[in-house]
């Protein structure tokens, strides 16, 4: 049994690790193949609103794969343009637009296994999972990561640390210095969250977190 193994085994046994490693987990994540996610929407009503564009990002072994990026656009059933302020896509506007349905089977061959990173993940990952639903797909399975959540675990604990109950991305992306350039586009959020998760994983090294289980707990 291998050194690493023999501890994990150990602290099971004493109860610090209440339940047992994933296999799939017991592994470095830079093994790991991630892909960082943002969705675009008419609103955040889970059930009235809809979809406008998945934007994805593959990151593996600390590279962002911009050459294998994925941003389709949805045909736009539900319109509202008081959320045209913020993304800026209106019906006009996109030419490639593809039925909801193309765009989530090409979404589903894109994500394979691979773990789920977004900011604020509950929102997109129900968003996604309903329009799976309405199109008679099965929801997501994959693992999923929270940035606003990992970035937490990076604040030192201190009485003289005000903590705020949520993260924007906006905090995340002043706090670790990256252009917002392209903010409030799904490709563009995709990929501020990936580089907002490196800066994450780079502090969270300096805690010993170097395992994908770890980033779990």
């Amino acid at each position: 049994m291998a050194i690493k193994e023999k501890i994990i085994e150990s602290l099971q046994i004493l109860g610090i690790l209440k339940e047992p490693i994933e296999d799939n987990l017991n592994q470095p994540i830079e093994s790991a193949r991630f892909v960082v996610l943002d969705t675009e929407t008419t609103g955040f009503d889970y059930v009235n609103d809809r979809i406008l564009c998945i934007g994805a990002i593959v990151l593996q072994n600390g590279i962002i794969n911009l050459q294998d990026a994925f941003e389709h656009y949805m045909d736009q059933e539900h319109f509202d343009k008081s959320s045209v302020q913020i993304h800026g896509i209106i019906r006009s506007d996109v030419l490639d637009h593809k039925t909801e349905l193309q765009v989530l089977q090409l979404f589903l061959d894109y994500l394979g296994d691979s773990i789920i990173i977004a900011h604020h993940t509950k929102f997109d990952i129900t968003m996604i999972n309903n329009a799976l639903e309405r199109n008679g797909l099965p929801k997501l399975s994959n693992k999923t990561l929270d940035t606003a959540v990992l970035y937490k675990k990076t604040l030192i604990k201190s009485n003289l640390l005000v903590r705020k109950d949520h993260y924007t991305l906006d905090d995340l992306a002043d706090k670790f210095d990256i252009s917002k350039k392209d903010r409030h586009t799904a490709i563009g959020d995709a990929y501020i969250t990936a580089i907002a998760f490196l800066k994450i994983l780079k502090k969270l090294r300096e805690n010993k977190v170097t395992l994908l289980y770890q980033l779990f707990r």
